[in-house]
């Protein structure tokens, strides 16, 4: 499934300095969704027309924002709309196009285990990685057009810098297909001619690695020039330490840190108080996790006053897992 690429005229809201493209990345489980979802309504309410894009396959965007997405933006409330992308579809959907495009360019003999390859590569982590950078490149080339911008609440940090990485590598490795395909395609002419057989008008594969190339030059440039990149972390040692390496690897590859945000800070306020708070919360939530899951055995971990950094804090853990009896 694949985004119109209509241009829909539209005053820009942006301010100045304000770059079109903004991502929200970091490790797993540290609130990327939440911040990017409240970025996107706070865009949306000072009237700029906003996209949030979520990669998230756990739906937590939906559940955040109270509404099922797809993968066609879905409107939101005021200037917000949001989609949620679903790799392993559109890797699936990416290999029947390929499949239908080989019909046209490879010979009925090949054909056959060209398929076969191909439905291969439906289960190879590559093929959901090309396919769902193919989708940003799509969703990129609507701001501005339709959105003035565009909110990404991005996977875990590795996966992230990965996908970023990509224009650069998928350039190069186009550019040498086009290299080769434009040689065999001279040569093809040649035969042709000195057998006496009409030349075809265009070259099917050539032109659509052409048109590839301009998309990811084009991507690449807007990851560079229009794109501003917040990571997220909280104050725990693994996150601090992921942030560090991402950090490094954004900055080498010139991508825009427009902050770092931390989150789950503890608010400095009497400790009555908010403790207070905390636990009763914690009472609600836990009556509600007896009462939805009877069916099924529920075990309390307590969580550690400090960062877990210790053998003896994991035996600690691991005496509350056996005397849970997980198996």
């Amino acid at each position: 499934m694949s985004f119109s690429l209509e241009n829909h005229h539209h005053e820009d809201h942006r301010h100045d300095g304000e770059n079109r493209l903004v991502f929200f990345g970091g490790k797993g489980g540290v609130g990327k969704t939440t911040l990017a979802a409240a970025f996107a309504s706070l865009l949306a309410e000072k009237g700029q027309k906003t996209l949030l894009v979520s990669t998230d396959p756990a739906h937590s965007t939906s559940d955040i924002l109270g509404k099922k997405l797809s993968g066609e933006p879905t409107e939101i409330g005021s200037n917000l709309f949001a989609v949620e992308i679903d790799a392993a579809a559109d890797a699936s959907e990416y290999i029947e196009k390929i499949k239908r495009e080989s019909k046209d360019s490879v010979s009925p003999e090949v054909l056959p285990t060209v398929e076969k390859h191909l439905e291969m590569s439906k289960s190879n982590p590559g093929t959901e990685e090309s396919a769902l950078f193919d989708r940003f490149v799509d969703l990129i080339a609507l701001c501005p057009g339709t959105y003035d911008r565009v909110v990404f609440d991005t996977a875990p940090t590795g996966h992230t810098l990965r996908l970023l990485t990509l224009p650069a590598l998928l350039s190069a490795w186009v550019e040498g297909m086009v290299r080769q395909r434009e040689k065999v395609a001279g040569m093809e002419r040649m035969l042709k001619n000195l057998a006496g057989r009409d030349d075809p008008e265009g070259d099917p594969v050539l032109d659509r690695l052409r048109e590839r190339r301009h998309k990811f030059h084009h991507a690449r440039h807007r990851l560079l020039e229009d794109t501003t990149f917040y990571l997220v972390l909280i104050p725990e040692r693994l996150p601090i330490e992921e942030t560090d390496r991402a950090l490094k690897t954004l900055t080498d590859g010139g991508v825009h840190i427009g902050a770092l945000l931390v989150n789950r800070v503890l608010p400095n306020m009497p400790e009555g108080d908010f403790m207070r708070a905390r636990l009763e919360q914690q009472s609600e939530y836990l009556e509600e996790i007896e009462n939805r899951f009877t069916n099924h055995r529920t075990t309390l971990i307590e969580q550690d006053a400090r960062d877990v950094t210790s053998r003896n804090q994991l035996r600690s853990i691991a005496a509350q897992l056996e005397g849970a009896n997980l198996r």
